[in-house]
């Protein structure tokens, strides 16, 4: 039997609603579907039908066509497995945004933290190589101005301290924290109408069910799979370098103190 062939809407299988408010190419469902002019749209929620079907010129062309919204990728993966290079090379090559997802939260507590929280940054322990107050005043390099500076404490907002504790920690971040961050890259300019690729993010199901209830879809999403010798040839001689560095500052470190309590002594 030949079957009658389907006039689809302008936004063929996509919810127009969604591209209209949110920007984003949401994928339609055959049961919230509804027909106007003779074309048929689908719908991503029965509420988004129920909006069109209330007033369809909103959400249909007129004299030109509607405008597709900017690629958005997703680029997902191991720590070392190469996100960063390769968004990197995508986004020269694309001419849109990259957006590191982690980088951007350090960012966001920096001016308060002073320095970059986290596994691979812990481990340079300041506090390990401060001198003793006893022999402060034996040390020409620390000025009191200084010594009050590192003593003062730092006060970061519940925002501030869930976004550390995600980073140190790997805490999930909560939705209200999410709310202030993620729509952005969707909703304003300039990432809105000139796309992105966000390097990390989503990193568990909770935060991929979130990018789902906000209808913040991604257009690709990337997972780049490594073999974990790879990673170790990657990261490893970096590793290496770094703890170089910490044994010759432990080093230079327990001179200068034997050097200050010989002066003390004195």
């Amino acid at each position: 039997i030949k079957q009658k062939k389907r006039h689809m809407g302008d936004t063929k299988h996509f919810c127009p609603v969604s591209l209209k408010e949110k920007f984003v190419l949401y994928p339609g469902l055959q049961e919230h579907a509804a027909k106007y002019k003779e074309k048929i749209y689908y719908f991503s929620t029965s509420e988004c039908r129920d909006k069109f079907l209330k007033n369809p010129e909103e959400y249909v062309a007129h004299k030109e066509p509607l405008q597709a919204p900017p690629l958005r990728v997703c680029l997902l993966g191991i720590h070392g497995a190469g996100k960063s290079t390769c968004a990197r090379q995508i986004a020269d090559k694309l001419g849109i945004f990259h957006i590191q997802f982690e980088e951007y939260l350090q960012e966001l507590i920096l001016p308060k933290t002073k320095k970059k929280v986290g596994p691979s940054f812990d481990e340079d322990h300041e506090d390990d190589n401060k001198i003793p107050e006893e022999l402060e005043d034996f040390s020409q390099t620390m000025t009191k101005t200084e010594t009050e500076k590192s003593k003062q404490e730092v006060k970061l907002t519940d925002e501030e301290e869930a976004i550390k504790e995600n980073l140190t920690d790997n805490m999930e971040l909560p939705p209200e924290v999410l709310d202030k961050i993620v729509p952005d890259w969707w909703k304003k300019e300039p990432f809105r109408s000139t796309g992105f690729i966000l390097d990390g993010f989503p990193r568990t199901s909770d935060e991929a069910r979130y990018l789902s209830d906000q209808e913040l879809c991604p257009d690709v999403a990337v997972y780049i799979q490594v073999e974990e010798d790879d990673v170790l040839d990657r990261l490893f001689p970096l590793r290496l370098k770094k703890w170089k560095d910490r044994q010759r500052e432990k080093k230079e470190y327990k001179k200068k103190l034997k050097e200050l309590k010989i002066k003390k002594r004195v």
